[in-house]
C-alpha cells in the first residue's frame, strides 16, 4: 500500500528547521515579517521565502493591516493527520536550544510592541480627546451607550421631537414607543424613522400619556420637562406606564436666568434645581433617585444640563377614575390615528 502524497508534502514543508521554527512562532502569535526576522535573526528575503512555502502548503495564512502583512498558523484548516504530524514535531522542537532562544526574543518583540502603544498614549495624553474626536467624532460615546440597554426592553421616548433619540435606541431594544404632541415634530419623526420597524410613533400629551399601565421598561425625557405646564403630572404618568423596577432618565437644564427662552422657544420653566425634581419623583412613586450635572460641551452656548435617574417603586401615585379614563381614551385615539 502506497504512502499518501499529502503526507509527503507535509513532511517536505516541515522538514526545514527554519520553517519549523517559523511555524512554531506564528502558532503562538500573529506576527509581521519584520518581527519574525528579529526573532529568527534572519534577513527578510529568507523569512519571506520560507513563509511562501508554508503558505502554498496551507500551513499559514495572512492578512493585511495597514502597510504590514500579519501571518498566523492555519492548522485548523489541515487534516487531522497533518495536525498530529505538527504536534509531534512541535514537541521535539521544544527541546531544541534555538527554539528556546526564539521564545526569549519573541517576548522582547511583544514587549516592544506593547511599549510602542504605551509610548503613543504617554505622548498623546494631553491631545487624546481631540485626536479621538477628529478620528471618530464627538458623539462616539453617546452612540455606543444605548448598547448597555436590555434588548428585551420596551423604551418610551417621551417628547421624542424629530426622533433622534428613538433612532439611536432602536437597534438596541425590542421596541421604542415615541410620543410627542406636535404634529410637525411627529411628521419629521415619521420621515426619519421610516426604516425602523420597531419604533411605534404615538401622538399625545405627556401629562396624559398614550401608554398602557406597566407597558414600558424604561422611559426617557430628553430636554422636555421645561416645556411642560405640569412636569410632576408627566413624571407621574411615566411612573404609571413603567413596570415596577422600570427606569426613568430625565435630562434637562439646570436653573438659569435666560428669560428670552420663554419668548423664543416657548420654555415654561427656566431650569430645575435638584430640590425641585426630587420631591416630584418621590411623589410619582420613584425610588433610588440620583441627579448629576452633565459635563458641559465646550462649544455649547446653552445653560448647564443635569441627568436625573430613578427606579419605579412598588407604590404608585393614586389617580382619579376620570384621569384613568382620559388616559385610556387618549391611548385609543392615538392608536386610531396611527392606524389611519
Amino acid at each position: 500500500m502506497g504512502i499518501s502524497p499529502a503526507i509527503l508534502g507535509w513532511m517536505s514543508a516541515l522538514s526545514d528547521p527554519t520553517r519549523a521554527r517559523l511555524l512554531r512562532l506564528v502558532e503562538r502569535r500573529e506576527l509581521a515579517v519584520a518581527e519574525l526576522c528579529e526573532v529568527l535573526q534572519m534577513p527578510q528575503s529568507t523569512v519571506s521565502r520560507h513563509l511562501k512555502v508554508l503558505a502554498e502548503d496551507g500551513w499559514v495564512g495572512s492578512r493585511s493591516e495597514g502597510t504590514s502583512r500579519l501571518y498566523r498558523m492555519n492548522v485548523e484548516g489541515k487534516a487531522s493527520a497533518a495536525r498530529r504530524l505538527w504536534s509531534l514535531l512541535r514537541d521535539q522542537l521544544a527541546e531544541v536550544p534555538a527554539a528556546r532562544s526564539d521564545d526569549e526574543r519573541l517576548e522582547r518583540v511583544l514587549t516592544a510592541r506593547q511599549s510602542r502603544s504605551q509610548e503613543f498614549f504617554a505622548s498623546s495624553a494631553g491631545q487624546w480627546d481631540k485626536l479621538r474626536e477628529e478620528l471618530f467624532g464627538r458623539a462616539l460615546d453617546a452612540r455606543a451607550l444605548p448598547a448597555l440597554l436590555d434588548d428585551r426592553w420596551v423604551v418610551g421616548d417621551l417628547g421624542c421631537g424629530t426622533g433622534g433619540l428613538s433612532e439611536a435606541l432602536s437597534p438596541f431594544v425590542r421596541r421604542v414607543v415615541a410620543v410627542d404632541g406636535s404634529p410637525a415634530m411627529l411628521k419629521a419623526a415619521r420621515a426619519r424613522l421610516a426604516g425602523h420597524a420597531n419604533v411605534e410613533i404615538r401622538r399625545g400629551d405627556l401629562e396624559s400619556l398614550p401608554a398602557a399601565d406597566a407597558e414600558l421598561d424604561a422611559a426617557l425625557f430628553a430636554l422636555v420637562l421645561h416645556h411642560l405646564p405640569d412636569p410632576p403630572l408627566a413624571l407621574a404618568e411615566a411612573g404609571r406606564a413603567l413596570k415596577v423596577g422600570g427606569r426613568l432618565v430625565a435630562i434637562d437644564m439646570q436653573p438659569h436666568d435666560r428669560q428670552e427662552y420663554r419668548e423664543r422657544m416657548g420654555h415654561v420653566w427656566l431650569g430645575f434645581p435638584p430640590e425641585q425634581i426630587v420631591p416630584w419623583l418621590e411623589a410619582a412613586g420613584f425610588e433610588r433617585i440620583r441627579i448629576a450635572p452633565l459635563p458641559p460641551d465646550r462649544e455649547a452656548r446653552g445653560p448647564g444640563l443635569f441627568a436625573a435617574t430613578a427606579v419605579r417603586g412598588l407604590k404608585r401615585r393614586p389617580q382619579s377614575n376620570q384621569a384613568s379614563s382620559n388616559q385610556r381614551s387618549t391611548h385609543e385615539r392615538s392608536s386610531q390615528r396611527k392606524e389611519e
